[in-house]
Order: structure tokens, then sequence, then C-alpha cells
């Protein structure tokens, strides 16, 4: 597939409708910036980067000291038949 590149200025012209078209064609656009460096937006499929998703949260600071809050508190077990639930 072919590769669209565009200067800043127009990404910031419209920038919704940019990363729209990239979305709906999955055609990756390449933003030119004002100091000639390039960054890339490519859309990513839901049902394939599910690994992406697991990476990024397992790499993430701030995520990870949720996590281990969380881990911290204690817990109580769910009852059986508490709250409407039932064996069944």
């Amino acid at each position: 597939m072919a590769i669209k590149i565009i200067p800043l200025s127009s990404l910031e012209t419209d920038l919704k409708k940019t990363l729209n078209e990239c979305a709906q064609s999955g055609q990756t656009v390449v933003v030119e910036m004002p100091d000639q460096s390039l960054l890339a937006i490519q859309p990513l499929d839901p049902q394939e980067d599910d690994t992406l998703m697991d990476e990024l949260l397992a790499s993430n600071p701030k995520f990870q000291a949720l996590v281990k809050k969380s881990k911290a508190r204690l817990r109580k077990p769910f009852a059986a038949g508490a709250r409407g639930l039932t064996n069944g």
C-alpha cells in the first residue's frame, strides 16, 4: 500500500479528517515536521493488536504502580448468593 506524505500544516488544518482517512483506508500517513524529521501515523487492527496493548500496559510505569497498589489491598472473597449471584 502507498504511503501518504503530508506537511505538519496539513495535519494541523484538519486533524480529524486526516486521522479518519488513515483509519478507513488503512494507509500509513507520514508527517513531515518543520525540522525535517518524520512522524508516521498508522492504523492498527484491534483484532490483531491485542499483544501490542498488553506490551504497552506491561511497560507503562503508571499502570504498573496501579497494579501494585491493587495487589497490596486486602480482598474479601465473594459470598455465594450475595447480591443476586446464584450457583447455576
